[in-house]
């Protein structure tokens, strides 16, 4: 019986291709959207975990953390310097790092920040050493520059009319081991230098400089640089990272408690109307909510693709068992019993179904993987791509399926009589 099916099947191979590739793409579209919802939990989670607390001033906890864990570009606003202060004494906090960000360099965000976290985000260099002046820099894993490389930085973006800063120039000190977060993106640089560039003084308060107010930024730095000469940044100057009641504003800081007791109590007294403090993992709770219901949107309009499919080919089987009256006949004639015949149109049909559904996993799973490479390529974050237990309930449930429906051209051909059949 194997070797007749077989046969068949090479001899009607056009229409068992177009069988296998309906059912394959159907199914590949399915597996896609759940591979790459999965990989995009798994990667934005992975990545926030890096990161205990976040504080920042009052606004959107969401984009607090897509701006200072994702490296998001965003206008935020800034909270006194003397919130820095208070975290660095406190001693529920093991270290307290600040984040100044608003400049890029060839399409690498520039994050101003403290030596402590540049140590401590990926836990050493794969080359190179910690900046140690003004002028020096750190770049992620992914950043294309070599040691001792020139870093100028550029306000905003190409894209939003930015303009290079004549200030400073960044030399390349050192890479960074990879985290697989956006960070293995970013040019990492004193924020000693990020104020001085920006020609902000100890005390002063107004909205950090994003590529949302671009403008507003150039005004105010134009008339700062007018009245105060002596901000100008030195690349040899020492850093000085003992924070005072004078620190300069801040959009963000990013805080890693000595104990999950203390997390919590941290949390607590800066959510206190004038500052926000937040785990990066609840607000991302809060985006899966919304990513769970797109992925719902997605599975459904997949569905509904498998439905028509399933439809299609129950309506070429037909017309396919239509065709093949006077083979069945002439089995029927020789001998052949019903069963027989129920079992080879079955195993027929339930043979391309698998194949398709075999192949639909197939070309899911490497669709997935070119939309993660894509987007860890353009965002930094690594998302992992794979299978879980449940796709493997997902294919049983499929073949299962196709089981059933390979039944009903089979019911059709059990049922046709040799006389019939043969009939002209």
């Amino acid at each position: 019986m194997i070797r007749f099916i077989l046969a068949d099947l090479r001899r009607l191979w056009a229409g068992s291709l177009v069988v296998v590739l309906l059912v394959a793409l159907a199914t590949a579209l399915g597996v896609s959207v759940i591979l790459q919802e999965r990989a995009l939990r798994l990667g934005s989670a992975r990545a926030a975990d890096k990161f205990d607390l976040v504080i920042g001033a009052g606004g959107s906890e969401t984009q607090l953390v897509l701006s200072s864990i994702f490296l998001q570009p965003s206008a935020l606003p800034l909270m006194s310097g003397d919130v820095l202060a208070k975290l660095a004494v406190d001693p529920r906090v093991e270290w307290a790092a600040p984040v100044g960000f608003g400049d890029s360099f060839s399409g690498y965000p520039i994050v101003g920040t403290t030596r402590a976290l540049t140590e401590a985000i990926s836990g050493g260099f794969s080359e190179g050493q910690v900046f140690a002046s003004e002028g020096e820099a750190v770049i992620g894993s992914n950043v294309d520059l070599a040691i001792g490389a020139e870093i100028k930085p550029m306000h905003g973006t190409i894209e939003t009319g930015g303009h290079t800063h004549t200030e400073l120039t960044y030399h390349v000190t050192g890479r960074l081991q990879p985290t697989g977060t956006a960070w293995d993106r970013a040019i990492l640089v004193p924020i000693q230098a990020v104020w001085h560039i920006h020609g902000l003084e100890a005390g002063e308060e107004h909205e950090h400089a994003g590529e949302a107010d671009h403008e507003e930024a150039v005004h105010a730095e134009d008339a700062h640089e007018e009245a105060d000469h002596h901000a100008e940044p030195d690349p040899h100057a020492g850093l000085n990272e003992s924070w005072t009641a004078e620190t300069p504003g801040l959009p963000a800081i990013l805080v890693k408690p000595k104990s999950i007791a203390d997390a919590y109590k941290l949390r607590q007294d800066y959510r206190n109307g004038t500052t926000i403090a937040v785990f990066p993992g609840e607000v991302l709770t809060d985006l899966y909510a919304t990513l769970g219901d797109a992925k719902q949107i997605l599975v459904a309009v997949a569905s509904g693709a498998q439905v028509l499919v399933a439809a299609s080919l129950i309506l070429v089987t037909v017309i396919h068992i239509g065709q093949r009256r006077r083979q069945i006949g002439a089995l029927r004639a020789f001998g052949a019993p019903r069963g027989a015949i129920f079992g080879i149109v079955w195993l027929e049909f339930f043979v391309l179904v698998a194949v398709g559904v075999g192949l639909g996993f197939t070309l899911g799973y490497g669709a997935a993987l070119i939309l993660s490479g894509f987007f860890s390529q353009s965002s930094g974050v690594n998302l992992p791509v794979g299978f879980a237990g449940e796709d493997g309930t997902l294919a049983m449930i499929l073949l299962a399926f196709a089981a059933v429906l390979a039944a009903l051209p089979a019911v059709l051909a059990y049922r046709q009589s040799p006389a019939q059949a043969l009939r002209v």
